[in-house]
């Protein structure tokens, strides 16, 4: 009967690894098995994308898009999902709403370049006064009629700003 300490491998089961460039005699010196000569024999070279000299792929293929300077980066929130942060009590009415205090409470994640309110639901919080970066007009109508105010203040664009400073 075998016992823990006994357990070896079988004999020739696992091999010893073959250390390279240690000598012409070993069978794996002077190149180390990388060839000759050039760029690919020295360590930690890659040419990514190279084809031999062929025009490579991402060359080939036209350009799509472009990144517009301009984007002002907003947060979106509908009516519904703030109803349910007053009725928790997370937002205080007698302040102004604005993008900074939701995110100081917890209902935005990210404190982005403005807010934007959207329309969707239903809102019923009585005198809340909110200061925004946009609004749609079913937001402002259902704001309004709960008798509460909007204030949209528009955010200058990143590229705007630096240019005026």
């Amino acid at each position: 009967m075998t016992k823990l300490n006994t357990i070896k491998d079988n004999p020739g089961s696992s091999k010893k690894r073959m250390r390279v460039g240690r000598g012409i005699g070993s069978g794996k010196g002077k190149t180390g098995g990388r060839g000759v000569k050039g760029q690919k024999a020295r360590s930690g070279v890659a040419i990514k994308g190279f084809e031999g000299g062929q025009m490579p792929l991402h060359r080939r293929l036209p350009k799509r898009g472009f990144v517009n300077i301009f984007r002002v980066e907003l947060n979106e929130l509908n009516l519904d999902r703030l109803q349910t942060a007053i009725d928790a009590k997370k937002i205080d009415l007698k302040e102004t709403i604005t993008n900074d205090t939701l995110v100081a409470a917890g209902v935005l994640s990210k404190k982005r370049e403005g807010l934007k309110l959207l329309g969707k639901g239903a809102f019923t919080a009585k005198g809340a006064n909110f200061e925004v970066a946009a609004a749609s007009k079913a937001a402002i109508a259902a704001i309004e009629k709960a008798g509460g105010t909007v204030k949209v203040v528009p955010v200058k664009a990143p590229a705007e700003a630096a240019a005026k400073a």
